[in-house]
């Protein structure tokens, strides 16, 4: 449940933020009329979003057995891709994003009412179809409960809650601290996901080794405890993982956590 709390939360944030930008400077600049258009693109950009969640289910239902596997194992591998791109855009942008948004607005209404609905709809749907994908490629490896579901129910609540305290200057976060945080955190989620992914790709019979276990930690961490499920449904860690799986795990954690916690270069003035 917590892993998909903090898919939706993180991913619930950003689109509330492009949201309140878009609202924040129709309000100011004296634009109400054209609030509607906004709204109306940005839920077609929800509705998108849950048919592509709905599509993803549904196929993933009606596949056989090495087919499902397979099917899973490639949602996940781009769940992680998109995640990881997510985290570092977001890491690049966060400072400028108001400003681009706002010229992107103006652009949009001075090309007219259908031009407001699809910038609406392409900032918001971006989000969503991420949280989709994301949110089924990390429920696969949950149990077959709704945790999942009110998890990231939960954490979108949260996110339009606390966007709306943004909006109205009720609450003031540190959003570079806030999107470090969970960044960290989702990458350790991400890191979970790959290695599920290779896992159903060895149950698929594309990669061997699976039975080839790296350790076994069974008597340690019980798969029925409260604490081996926890890590199972929110980081993927598994008591008697193969080796692909432990490799896989380490090739993505590794090299991405030193390339985010890296301190980013700082642009030199131009020259006079």
């Amino acid at each position: 449940m917590f892993a998909s709390y903090l898919i939706g939360l993180r991913e619930g944030l950003e689109a509330t933020l492009v949201v309140s930008v878009l609202v924040a400077f129709l309000v100011k600049s004296d634009r109400r009329d054209k609030l509607p258009q906004v709204w109306a693109g940005v839920g077609a950009a929800v509705a998108l979003s849950v048919a592509f969640g709905a599509l993803l289910t549904f196929t993933a239902a009606h596949l056989e057995y090495q087919g499902q596997e397979l099917f899973e194992s490639i949602t996940s591998l781009l769940a992680v891709g998109f995640v990881t791109w997510m985290i570092f855009w977001m890491r690049r942008t966060s400072r400028a994003l108001s400003g681009e948004l706002r010229g992107r607005l103006t652009d949009a209404l001075a090309m007219g009412w259908l031009a407001v609905v699809v910038m609406a709809f392409l900032a918001v749907a971006r989000e969503g179809l991420e949280t989709a994908l994301l949110f089924f490629a990390s429920a696969q490896g949950a149990a077959t409960t709704t945790a999942p579901l009110i998890g990231i129910t939960l954490g979108v609540l949260t996110s339009v809650a606390l966007g709306y305290g943004l909006y109205r200057s009720a609450i003031r976060i540190n959003l570079t601290k806030f999107f470090t945080w969970t960044g960290l955190l989702l990458i350790l989620v991400a890191a979970g996901i790959f290695k599920y992914g290779v896992h159903d790709l060895q149950e698929a019979g594309v990669l061997p080794g699976l039975t080839s276990q790296a350790f076994d930690l069974s008597a340690a961490l019980p798969a029925d405890s409260w604490y081996g499920a926890l890590l199972a449904g929110m980081l993927n860690i598994t008591p008697q993982p193969s080796v692909a799986e432990v490799v896989a795990w380490a090739v993505y954690l590794l090299p991405v956590l030193f390339l985010f916690l890296r301190p980013q270069r700082v642009a030199a003035p131009a020259a006079a």
